[in-house]
């Protein structure tokens, strides 16, 4: 048996090496636009969200604030006059109450008990609200507040008061941007040899915010 019978030949070789290199490119290119499709919009509203942020000095908003008030049935007083431990929940009759009479739901939120209310904390997205009930006469008082749109969506932004679900949306998102990123980062590196300018703007990409955190963060 000869050389030639063991080992593959040269144009072999470079036709495995061109077929491995194709595999990885497809890969790399469903994959990188699997994720942008998955984080386009997202990104967009964080783009966008980043730019508001940045000038929220600047731009104003006027908060609404409406006040409600209404009273708990006496047939519940009895519940709020027993003994609670510490952000133990408003018991769930109360709690339904406290939505007919003004509108907001307190169901499951931590309450700040003290001798003569109980007061609950409603903060949302864009604004905030709480309750406060009289413990003794079943007198409820609620207040919301609304910042506006884009103070709402400056809350989506950085993750305030917006739930469990979001938070994990947010996780979810951040990692189909890395995978987006890091997708991009392979494909520029598969083709930068027939793009010379490639690793030159990456790394001014790289230098620029490191040098103005430098220079002018203090």
């Amino acid at each position: 048996m000869n050389a030639s019978q063991t080992s593959p030949s040269p144009a072999t070789i470079a036709k495995r090496k061109r077929k491995w290199r194709s595999w990885w490119l497809k890969q790399l290119h469903s994959w990188h636009w699997i994720s942008a499709a998955l984080s386009l919009t997202a990104m967009l509203l964080f783009a966008i969200t980043g730019i508001t942020l940045n000038h929220a000095a600047s731009i104003g908003a006027k908060p609404v604030v409406v006040e409600k008030s209404g009273t708990l049935p006496r047939s519940l007083l009895h519940m709020l006059s027993a003994p609670h431990t510490a952000d133990a929940p408003l018991p769930v009759p109360v709690a339904k109450a406290v939505v007919t009479a003004v509108g907001l739901d307190p169901a499951g939120k931590p309450v700040e008990w003290s001798d003569s209310d109980a007061y609950v904390a409603l903060p949302r997205p864009g604004g905030d609200g709480w309750v406060s009930i009289a413990r003794a006469t079943g007198a409820i008082t609620a207040e919301t507040t609304d910042r506006g749109w884009i103070s709402y969506l400056n809350d989506l932004h950085k993750g305030r008061n917006a739930g469990a679900a979001w938070f994990w949306f947010i996780d979810v998102f951040a990692g189909a941007c890395i995978l987006f990123t890091l997708t991009g980062l392979l494909l520029l590196q598969l083709h930068a040899r027939h793009r010379p300018s490639t690793w030159p703007i990456v790394a001014a990409g790289l230098a620029l915010p490191v040098l103005l955190a430098i220079l002018f963060i203090h």
